[in-house]
């Protein structure tokens, strides 16, 4: 099929471009739901589930389900005043720790 895109005007030209990239949104996601039919199908025919294989939970809607939460990790440092309280080094620092820092102290001498 082909077109001849010579004789096209500019607006002809946009139009048809939006309903290419429709069509190539769609055959995506054909083609993305026939890959987990087959993957779905190949897990089935060991005797697992998709899930079972991926680690995953099963996605819900166009979004997918909710946002699994790993491992927080093993915590680095502890609070020598409340040892409750505990800071993995990741993500932002606790007033404690914060507070040891301005006062002099550095971060070795909260290490668990």
């Amino acid at each position: 099929m082909a077109i001849s895109l010579k004789g096209m005007s500019r607006k002809e030209l946009e139009k048809l471009k939006v309903d290419i990239e429709k069509a190539l949104e769609k055959l995506a996601v054909e083609d993305k739901k026939a890959a987990m039919e087959a993957a779905e199908k190949a897990a089935k025919a060991h005797g697992f589930t998709l899930d079972e294989l991926t680690g995953g939970t099963p996605k819900r809607g166009r979004r997918g389900g909710k946002k699994a939460s790993g491992p927080k990790g093993a915590p680095k440092y502890v609070n020598p005043e409340d040892a409750s309280q505990t800071w993995t080094g990741r993500g932002r620092q606790p007033a404690w720790i914060k507070s040891g820092l301005t006062a002099g102290k550095s971060l070795e001498d909260f290490a668990i």
